[in-house]
C-alpha cells in the first residue's frame, strides 16, 4: 500500500513566512517556474510579485472602490473584484471579476477586453472563478445569480453553475449548485470537480468528450465541518487540497475521500455564533465579518509553486500579504507549467 505523503504534516505557526505587502483582497494567487507570482487584486488588476519579493500592480484604470468602500459588506460586494485568475495560452490572465460579473482577459501590461458577460443575453452572475484545462477550453463557475452575494449565502440557494468556454461559445454545463467556488480538474482531466462553499461539501462531476458533465455525487464528507469550502487544488498523489474560510483552516480529501485538518488559524467563538446563524438561516454580514484567522484572515485558496512546487501559498480575502510555507509533497502541475 502506498503511502500517502501527508501521513502525520500539519502546518505550525512558526512554518509559515510571508511575501508581498499592502494586497488588497489577494483571493486566488498563480504561481510560475520561475517564482513569479500573480495575485488577483481589488484595485481591478493583479499584482506581479517578482521573485526578489518586488512587487507591481498591474491593471487597466486603479481603482480604491475597494479601500475607500462605505463600510465592509460594501467593500466586498460593490466594484471591481478580481477573484479567480488562470493564464490564458498566450499568457494573458483570465480573470474572474466577482464585482462586475464579467470574465476578462488581461495582457500582462494592463490591457483588459471582456470576453463573456451574458449567456444566452442573461446577465452570469457573481463570475468566482477560472480555470483552462489542456484542450484550451475554458471552465468558469458562476456562484449565485443574486447582486449581493451576501444576502444569499444560505443552503437553501442553488442557483449556481458551471459553464465552459468552448471555441468562444459559452454554454452551462451544470447547474444547481449550493454557492459554486472553485473547480479542478483531476490529472486525467476525467473529473471536475465543484465546490458548493453554502452546501459545506465538494461534488465531482465526469467530464464527457464534448464538455458535458454527468454523474454528480459528493466527493468526501457531505459535511465539511465549521466554516465553508472555498478553494481547492490537487498535489501529485492525488489529495485534494482546501480551504474553509470563516473557520480558515486548510485541509486535504485523500484520493479515498478522508479528509484532514493540516493547518487552523480561526476565532472559534465567531465561527460557532455563525454556525449557529447560518443553520437558523439568521445569516449577517457582521457575523461573516467577525469570523475570520489572523494569518490568512477569511482564507480562500492554496497554490502550489516554487521550482519544485512544494511551496504552498495562502489566499485570502482580507490579508494584505500572502502566506507560504513549505509541503512534502508537490501540487499536481497546471496547464500552464
Amino acid at each position: 500500500m502506498t503511502v500517502n505523503p501527508l501521513d502525520g504534516f500539519s502546518v505550525a505557526p512558526e512554518d509559515i513566512q510571508f511575501i508581498g505587502d499592502g494586497l488588497q483582497r489577494p483571493e486566488c494567487i498563480l504561481a510560475e517556474r520561475d517564482g513569479t507570482l500573480w495575485s488577483a487584486d481589488a484595485r481591478g488588476g493583479v499584482v506581479r510579485i517578482a521573485p526578489d519579493g518586488t512587487q507591481q500592480l498591474i491593471a487597466a484604470t486603479e481603482q480604491a472602490k475597494f479601500s475607500e468602500a462605505d463600510g465592509e459588506e460594501a467593500r466586498f460586494t460593490q466594484g471591481t473584484l478580481p477573484n479567480g485568475l488562470a493564464f490564458a495560452e498566450n499568457g494573458d490572465i483570465l480573470i474572474a471579476n466577482y464585482g462586475t460579473d464579467l470574465l476578462e482577459q488581461m495582457s500582462r501590461s494592463g490591457e483588459t477586453v471582456t470576453l463573456h458577460d451574458n449567456i444566452d443575453g442573461k446577465p452570469m452572475g457573481k463570475v468566482n472563478f477560472v480555470l483552462r484545462d489542456s484542450k484550451n477550453r475554458i471552465w468558469i463557475t458562476i456562484s449565485t445569480r443574486a447582486v449581493n452575494w451576501m444576502r444569499s449565502f444560505t443552503p437553501d440557494v442553488d442557483d449556481g453553475y458551471v459553464a465552459l468556454v468552448d471555441q468562444g461559445t459559452i454554454r452551462i454545463v451544470a447547474d444547481g449548485f449550493t454557492f459554486t467556488n472553485e473547480i479542478r480538474l483531476d490529472a486525467k482531466e476525467e473529473f471536475l470537480y465543484v465546490v458548493e462553499t453554502t452546501g459545506k461539501r465538494i461534488s465531482r462531476l465526469r467530464v464527457q468528450e464534448d464538455g458535458e458533465l454527468i454523474g454528480r455525487e459528493v466527493f468526501g464528507p457531505s459535511n465539511l465541518g465549521k466554516g465553508f469550502p472555498d478553494g481547492i487544488t490537487f498535489d501529485a498523489y492525488g489529495n485534494l487540497w482546501g480551504t474553509l474560510i470563516m473557520s480558515d483552516q486548510l485541509f486535504a480529501l485523500t484520493p479515498e475521500g478522508e479528509c484532514r485538518i493540516l493547518f487552523e488559524d480561526g476565532d472559534d467563538a465567531a465561527t460557532d455564533a455563525l454556525e449557529r446563524a447560518f443553520l437558523a438561516r439568521e445569516i449577517t454580514p457582521e457575523l461573516m465579518l467577525a469570523a475570520s484567522g489572523k494569518v490568512a484572515p477569511w482564507m480562500a485558496s492554496v497554490t502550489f509553486g516554487g521550482a519544485d512546487l512544494k511551496t504552498v501559498y495562502l489566499g485570502s480575502l482580507r490579508g494584505e500579504r500572502i502566506p507560504y510555507f513549505r509541503s512534502p509533497v508537490a501540487g499536481l502541475p497546471m496547464v500552464h507549467w
